[in-house]
């Protein structure tokens, strides 16, 4: 299976990140860790346009991440092998699930002082709550960016992180090429930049976190790849305090986005629109006493979308955010996502054992704006006729450790019952509900 057969590939090809400089005098501490991940998954009613009713789709991750620290200094490379295998044509799968054989990071890592960590190179990033710039575990792709980041962090848990950097463009890019699982290194957008820094405070209020942070993204047409040359700024606040048992726990994030952007990537569009654009989650949540300890949460997430002013851009643009932990699978299913959306939910968790946790949840949707595409459906109805609401999803997941920190086993699936604006826009496919189910099996090592 590819897995088994990359990963001494894998291996090999992370060796130049942790080789140790002549020079150095330090003693050397090296470590490796990986993990290889087969997953079936099947999605019966497509929601999304042009593409088939049914599909299923089975995939390889082999990830490999090793590091050298000297010192002061760390050299670590990560490298992930994706490949997929019995898609649909026409199917709905793009690089974030195959991307084969791409050295995800290689950076080199300075610590000056206890607590700080400067680093230059290729890395990924997980910022706040993933929600704009994370790197989440259900896609088998990983977002990365070359440029340097700067993390700071006291013995009270205050925390900073300072960011510069150009995202790289996942390749191959074509249908063809990424259904062929064609090898082709990630390039670094020379179009892009991508800066910023967020700040999390401890203590200011009890034992809840505040954070606060800014992002700026600057984008041009590249001679190949024209682009809506996105200048934006988002900026945001989040205040969370953790669960714990017995006790209320609670999450509020909220962020505005502001700049210039085009209504589209077309050469010919050469109009700048003022951006104003947002989004917010909010969650509360009780968990229980006993073995099981449950917890019980109300959330509620809301995005705008476009509307019909002609001199305003409102659909609110996630950047490189994770979707995954507030709206459900990716992959073949991925129908929510964080633009044009209003959706109310409850989630029930439980953990019955150290080696088993447990969840389910529903989800309504409704569109923020009647005549902008529904979340991440691309389903749209320029009028406003098929009203504004997409629909409810049912979740369920369950993860069991069958050899505890090795081998886990995970089984998942959603259903979304279509509303009115699914079956009535003039692009939904008359496909009726959408059912997709997954099946994961991860060995870590």
């Amino acid at each position: 299976m590819a897995p088994v057969v990359r990963l001494p590939v894998a291996c090999a090809a992370i060796l130049p990140f942790v080789a140790v400089p002549a020079f150095a005098q330090e003693k050397v501490k090296l470590s490796l860790n990986g993990s290889l991940r087969a997953r079936a998954e099947t999605i019966r009613g497509q929601f999304r346009p042009n593409t088939p009713e049914s599909d299923s789709f089975l995939s390889f991750r082999s990830m490999v991440a090793a590091k050298a620290e000297i010192g002061n200094f760390t050299l670590g490379g990560e490298l992930v092998d994706a490949r997929g295998y019995g898609e649909s044509d026409r199917s709905s799968v793009r690089t974030n699930e195959i991307n084969d054989l791409e050295p995800v990071q290689a950076y080199l890592a300075w610590r000056p002082v206890k607590g700080a960590q400067l680093s230059a190179g290729k890395f990924a990033m997980d910022i706040g709550a993933s929600r704009l710039v994370g790197r989440t575990d259900f896609p088998n792709g990983v977002p990365t960016y070359l440029g340097a980041k700067l993390e700071m962090q006291d013995a009270r848990g205050n925390q900073l992180f300072l960011f510069w950097t150009r995202p790289f463009t996942a390749l191959p890019d074509t249908p063809a090429d990424i259904y062929d699982n064609k090898v082709q290194l990630d390039r670094a957008t020379e179009n892009i930049e991508f800066f910023g820094g967020n700040a999390a405070f401890a203590g200011l209020l009890g034992k809840a976190v505040v954070e606060t942070y800014a992002f700026r993204l600057i984008e041009h047409d590249r001679a190949t790849h024209p682009t809506r040359n996105r200048r934006l700024v988002t900026f945001g606040l989040r205040l969370r305090l953790a669960p714990r048992k017995l006790a209320l726990d609670y999450e509020v994030e909220g962020a505005l986005q502001r700049g210039l952007a085009r209504a589209t990537a077309a050469v010919t569009d050469v109009r700048d629109l003022d951006v104003r654009a947002g989004f917010v989650h909010a969650e509360a949540g009780w968990t229980f006493g006993g073995k099981w300890a449950p917890r019980v949460a109300a959330l509620f997430d809301y995005a705008s979308g476009e509307t019909a002013n002609p001199g305003t851009y409102t659909r609110f643009d996630t950047l490189y955010g994770a979707r995954r932990a507030d709206f459900g699978p990716l992959s073949l299913y991925g129908a929510l996502g964080r633009a044009n959306i209003v959706s109310p939910a409850i989630r029930v968790e439980a953990r019955p054992s150290r080696r088993l946790d447990l969840m389910a949840s529903v989800r309504g949707a409704w569109l923020a704006s009647a005549i902008d595409s529904f979340a991440s459906t691309g389903v749209i109805d320029r009028t406003g006729g098929a009203g504004s609401f997409g629909g409810t999803q049912f979740e369920l997941r369950g993860r069991r450790w069958l050899v505890p920190q090795i081998l886990r086993l995970e089984l998942g699936a959603a259903w979304l019952a279509k509303g009115r604006f699914l079956h009535d826009a003039p692009n939904a496919p008359r496909t009726g509900d959408t059912r997709f189910g997954h099946a994961d099996l991860t060995f870590s090592f």
